[in-house]
């Protein structure tokens, strides 16, 4: 894929992004119900394929696909140990603090539940909602927590994003910054990067 211009990138960035949150925000709740139960099918299959201790979820915003039931089903299946991102400083890595389904929880910036413990956690996968993809690139809120946390990383957890079909575009141009995931899985493929 070729690089835009600064000025083109960031434009076509924010545009985009604002038409596939209407679009996300548009589906109809039954629709999205349907479509989410999907999405986590195909997750569910792909995690039970990979060993994983501690796995890195979120707590849904802005009409994302909801995890928090089927991440209580997996811990009680498996042996699995959850943990939640949280903001501690602007334009920096996210921390992930250790969270379980009973936790005590308190709002973090931009008033998003975290955790209401500290307490540091090393996720071997993380799981990320997509505002929109191309392939195994991640296109998110614009704030860059997700790409710098994965390149802080040492070693850097596998990273997977989950979204709908109608999230995916055609003319995602990679910057130097942004980090691919290993996989996106929506409600009817997941895709594997190509390395």
């Amino acid at each position: 894929m070729n690089e835009q211009a600064p000025a083109d990138w960031k434009a076509w960035r924010r545009d985009e992004r604002a038409r596939l949150l209407t679009a996300r925000t548009g589906l109809p709740s039954s629709a999205r119900r349907e479509l989410a139960l999907r999405v986590i099918g195909n997750l569910d299959r792909l995690i039970a394929r990979h060993p994983v201790r501690v796995l890195g979820i979120y707590w849904p915003i802005k009409r994302e696909i909801n995890l928090l039931d089927w991440a209580a089903t997996l811990i009680a299946r498996r042996n699995i140990t959850l943990a939640m991102p949280v903001v501690t400083q602007p334009r920096s890595p996210l921390e992930y603090w250790l969270w379980q389904p009973s936790a005590p929880m308190t709002r973090g910036i931009w008033n998003i539940p975290i955790p209401a413990e500290r307490s540091l956690a090393a996720p071997d996968i993380v799981i990320a909602p997509l505002v929109g993809f191309q392939e195994c690139w991640r296109l998110g809120y614009g704030g860059g927590y997700f790409d710098r946390t994965l390149a802080a990383g040492n070693p850097p957890p596998a990273a997977i994003g989950i979204g709908f079909d109608i999230l995916e575009t055609k003319q995602f141009s990679p910057r130097s910054h942004d980090i691919p995931m290993q996989a996106v899985v929506t409600e009817s493929r997941v895709i594997k990067r190509r390395i």
